[in-house]
């Protein structure tokens, strides 16, 4: 029987995901998709299949990305998907560039409430040098 989500749920969903970028924890972000999910990080690129595809992903913003503040500006629910806008400010580790990005994402979920597809639209641009970050590159 399909399900539907709470208005609660989803703004539940987007927390966990702001919390998995915001600490870098992969594992923590693998934890909302199913192992066979697809995810589109840009709407020009080919989407990541599967668990293995996925982890790789996060595991390179991880190692690229940090002082990372994510807010999910609004958050709508139909049937069994969430649908969000949000904006993320991060740091470049290799070059201190500090960059903007506003996105838009849809998440459909599966009966366990796990994610089985992404899509996201983000733009981003640099506005600075993080002075307070030593570039590791």
């Amino acid at each position: 029987m399909p399900f539907t989500l709470t208005p609660g749920d989803g703004q539940d969903l987007f927390a966990r995901y702001q919390h998995a970028w915001e600490t870098r924890d992969p594992d923590a972000m693998l934890e909302l998709f199913s192992e066979d999910a697809e995810y589109r990080i840009d709407p020009f690129m080919q989407p990541l299949v599967g668990s293995n595809a996925i982890r790789r992903h996060w595991n390179e913003v991880a190692a690229s990305q940090d002082h990372i503040e994510f807010d999910a500006e609004r958050v709508w629910v139909s049937g069994n998907t969430v649908l969000g806008s949000w904006h993320v400010a991060l740091t470049r580790i290799v070059s201190a560039e500090r960059v903007r990005v506003r996105g838009f994402s849809t998440m459909e979920l599966d009966d366990a409430r796990l994610i089985v597809r992404m899509r996201e639209w983000p733009v981003s641009r640099v506005v600075g040098i993080d002075s307070s970050y030593k570039p590791k590159g």
